[in-house]
């Protein structure tokens, strides 16, 4: 697994060979959707060559396209990355790229939300079976595996609450029951370098590259980089399906790579400084961040991770009432309520127990207060815990 120096120099060199570069410093935004053939000897290579860089037709890509393919396929260490619309769309095409009716695949009882629904409606409605499994399950995932299981999913952080599975034991039990199931993994938190899936026996490394890749929350885009055994399936299932983005947005993906390493070394410290001090904080029951020990799976990070990022959670001691909602979450001056998170805002939001119920309900909820989930952004953290400490003031005035 490369360290942090070599990654440092990774971000800034990845994908920037001289056929996407054109004499600049970052690639071109070629934007096409006809592509021209010279002549019908041209027009032959690039058929042939179409899945591997020729410019061939612009729903294929173009030059700026394969620079950002180019550089996340070295990064994650994969065979090919294939480009979405979003971080959605990552997870539900690298999914239909591999199932078929009649199939089960298992899913972490904990993952987003959404990937939860795609499976309850959508997989559903093509009678494709769900099984939801516990993110700490371990070894116990092979009793889950049937004659017709082909995809297994992970995430980690599972969803909200931060638990870190112990991966490789359960990709190892996994493939000793069925050595051809395919194991995918929502990798999002670690900005797919973290955390190197593909080492760790992963087939698919799935991110919302929304969130660190882009940095500055304004575009939406989603990869999904895979090693040689699947690559070929889900590049030309996910062509088929229409899956594909457009040239800014993989321009503006790929410049956002370039400071990737001192953006994520940056949340990580300014998140521990946060989260540190929450964890003295007598209003806060427990912090979930991987980093620390209160985490469930924090020995597991420790081994498997080479870092963290900036997003986790903490559980209050009680559950607030509304008026302590309002109070609390309405008067925050650096921090914004609004959904994803990665860019260089910090941003908050809460969930009262039974609504993780609801979103999880595969799964046992311990949580008895309101968890709030923050995002550390790259202000200064002394005034971050500012903010929060005069939200949790805002509280005590409130039981007054």
């Amino acid at each position: 697994m490369p360290n942090q120096h070599s990654l440092l120099t990774a971000f800034v060199h990845a994908g920037r060979k001289k056929r996407f570069l054109q004499g600049g410093v970052n690639p071109v935004i070629q934007r096409a959707s006809s592509l021209v053939f010279e002549s019908l000897a041209d027009k032959k290579q690039a058929s042939l060559h179409r899945s591997n860089g020729a410019l061939f037709y612009g729903r294929r890509g173009t030059l700026t396209h394969f620079a950002l393919q180019d550089a996340m396929t070295e990064l994650e260490g994969g065979a090919g990355c294939y480009l979405y619309p979003c971080g959605a769309a990552a997870v539900t095409h690298s999914i239909l790229a591999f199932v078929k009716s009649g199939d089960h695949i298992l899913m972490s009882g904990a993952a987003y939300e959404p990937s939860q629904d795609f499976c309850n409606l959508l997989l559903k409605q093509f009678q494709v079976e769900t099984t939801y499994y516990d993110p700490m399950i371990g070894e116990g995932i092979s009793s889950l595996i049937q004659k017709n299981t082909k995809l297994l999913f992970l995430e980690a952080p599972s969803s909200l609450t931060m638990e870190i599975p112990d991966i490789p034991t359960i990709v190892k039990a996994a493939r000793q029951v069925n050595p051809d199931i395919v194991i995918m993994i929502d990798n999002t938190w670690s900005a797919g370098v973290l955390f190197k899936a593909l080492e760790h026996g992963i087939d698919i490394s799935i991110q919302a590259g929304t969130k660190y890749l882009v940095g500055h929350s304004d575009t939406m885009i989603g990869t999904a980089v895979a090693n040689a055994r699947c690559w070929d399936r889900l590049r030309e299932r996910s062509y088929l399906m229409g899956q594909m983005v457009d040239a800014d947005s993989a321009y503006v993906t790929a410049r956002g790579i370039r400071t990737l390493g001192i953006r994520l070394k940056q949340h990580e410290e300014n998140a521990l400084k946060v989260a540190q001090w929450l964890a003295s904080q007598s209003q806060v029951k427990v912090v979930y961040h991987p980093a620390l020990a209160s985490c469930p799976g924090h020995t597991f990070f420790k081994r498997d991770f080479i870092g963290a990022s900036g997003l986790f959670s903490f559980e209050l001691q009680q559950k607030l009432t509304q008026r302590q909602l309002e109070n609390f979450m309405n008067h925050f001056s650096l921090f914004s309520m609004a959904y994803s998170w990665g860019g260089f805002e910090s941003l908050i939001l809460y969930y009262q127990p039974e609504e993780i119920v609801a979103i999880r309900p595969n799964i046992e909820c311990k949580l008895t207060g309101t968890l709030i989930r923050v995002h550390i952004g790259l202000e200064d953290p002394e005034e971050l815990i500012a903010d929060l400490q005069a939200g949790f003031e805002r509280l005590v005035q409130c039981d007054d």
